[in-house]
């Protein structure tokens, strides 16, 4: 039993092919790895061997996280680097894949030949040729150079990184807008599908892609059938009106934006989720700040019953957003009507609290805070739709979660929310069974809590 157990264990441990310290473990037996084909940071078997300034050899991705931490020195001479170009070292990959070819009967996988980063140079290269095409507007053109940058960036979250670096986000935006109308789309989804990594686009990127043309074209993707297209459309949606709120303004006067946003959310996580948050982020920044009746447009189609079937089972960003967008509607009148016949929202509210995160908490207590205060009153708990639903608060266990909140500690705001909540549950906390009435806080200062 033993032996075969072992055997199990160690065919178990071959398929692995782990590459680990000094050497593979492979079951029962281990195979030593040559001290040169391991990476000096992290003493692991190099797949991309890249060649400092000082000679030294590293594995780029162990050698791109030194540097991002902001060291300037070869981390084993220690030596300040001239420069941070990286030399891929050819002859020695190639080695190790000879080794891995020639351990693979031990379950050494041979590792794959690794792309080259894409250089600044060559993003300059691309952003100016797509430039000129843009000026001269020629649409095939932009779409062969458009698909050459999404393919970079496909390779790497350094492509990436390089091609933010050098403006390639002004760039498209030049273009998005250039064409933005066009009745062929190929080229403008193309642009979508790179734009959402591409942030931030500086102030001329925002000036392009924040003009009603590029606004009114972004609304078109977002009323459209095609999936990938909305939610990029709406990824980059999300990135631009947290840019500034004259880009909010602009999307609320587009015809069609507001039912767009909300008909995304109607279709659910279950259908897009990347998407589904997204909106939910544009509609908070659209709703912060603004007028009852736009936050009543949001009412009217439905959307505090929606995010409140959200929050039945919704993950943490998700419930976050959910929650923060629901605690704006209950500013206008209609909103809170609308929060008030829905069977689900108190037990929701309080159910959340302390369960998802301490931003869900402060948005649960406000919210609550506002149905409870009732802001058509004077908040004194006289009121008859007030004293409904503070007894429904206290029947859901509403005293004891704001009491946990208080000892766990929670910021000045929402303390100073709870303890005036308190002080109106104290009001009728005997008519409830399920409070235990001797807790008695009418004679507490506000101080003490």
């Amino acid at each position: 039993m033993i032996l075969s157990w072992r055997r199990r264990r160690a065919s178990k441990y071959a398929n692995r092919k782990e590459f680990t310290g000094e050497t593979l473990d492979m079951g029962m037996e281990e195979i030593v790895i040559p001290s040169h084909f391991r990476c000096p940071i992290t003493l692991d078997l190099m797949k991309d061997p890249v060649t400092l300034s000082t000679g030294m050899t590293y594995d780029r991705s162990s050698i791109d996280a030194w540097i991002e931490k902001g060291n300037k020195t070869c981390p084993v001479t220690n030596q300040v680097l001239a420069t941070f170009d990286q030399i891929p070292n050819h002859a020695l990959r190639k080695m190790i894949q000879d080794w891995c070819v020639e351990n693979r009967s031990h379950g050494v996988e041979r590792i794959p030949t690794p792309r080259i980063p894409v250089s600044a140079y060559e993003v300059t290269r691309v952003y100016q040729r797509i430039m000129a095409a843009t000026q001269r507007g020629d649409y095939n053109k932009c779409l062969e150079l458009v698909a050459k940058v999404r393919a970079w960036g496909k390779d790497s979250e350094r492509n990436k990184k390089c091609m933010m670096e050098n403006r390639m986000g002004c760039c498209l935006s030049a273009t998005f807008e250039f064409f933005a109308g066009n009745e062929e789309t190929t080229l403008l989804e193309e642009i979508l599908a790179v734009l959402p990594w591409m942030f931030p686009i500086g102030e001329e990127g925002q000036s392009k892609l924040g003009s009603a043309k590029s606004l009114r074209c972004l609304v078109w993707f977002l009323e459209g059938k095609d999936l990938s297209s909305r939610q990029n459309a709406v990824s980059v949606l999300r990135k631009l009106v947290s840019l500034d709120q004259k880009h909010v303004d602009a999307i609320m006067e587009i015809e069609g934006a507001i039912e767009a946003l909300v008909k995304i959310i109607r279709e659910g996580p279950s259908v897009c989720p990347t998407a589904t948050k997204a909106s939910l982020s544009c509609v908070f920044y659209m709703i912060s700040g603004a007028s009852n009746e736009i936050k009543s447009r949001f009412v009217e189609l439905g959307l505090v019953s929606l995010l409140l079937e959200m929050l039945v089972d919704a993950e943490k960003s998700l419930c976050e957003r959910a929650l923060g967008v629901l605690e704006g509607l209950c500013d206008c009148k209609q909103g809170r009507e609308k929060a008030y016949e829905n069977a689900l929202t108190m037990p929701l509210l309080v159910k959340k609290m302390l369960r998802v995160s301490v931003l869900a908490n402060e948005f649960s207590v406000s919210i609550i805070w506002k149905l409870c205060r009732n802001q058509n009153g004077d908040g004194d708990g006289d009121d008859e739709e007030e004293i409904k639903i503070l007894m429904e608060a206290l029947q859901v266990g509403a005293f004891q979660k704001f009491l946990v909140l208080l000892q766990v500690g929670c910021g000045d705001g929402i303390k100073d929310k709870v303890t005036e909540l308190l002080k109106l549950f104290n009001l009728h906390i005997s008519k409830v069974d399920c409070v235990d009435s001797s807790m008695d806080f009418k004679y507490l200062k506000k101080g003490q809590f």
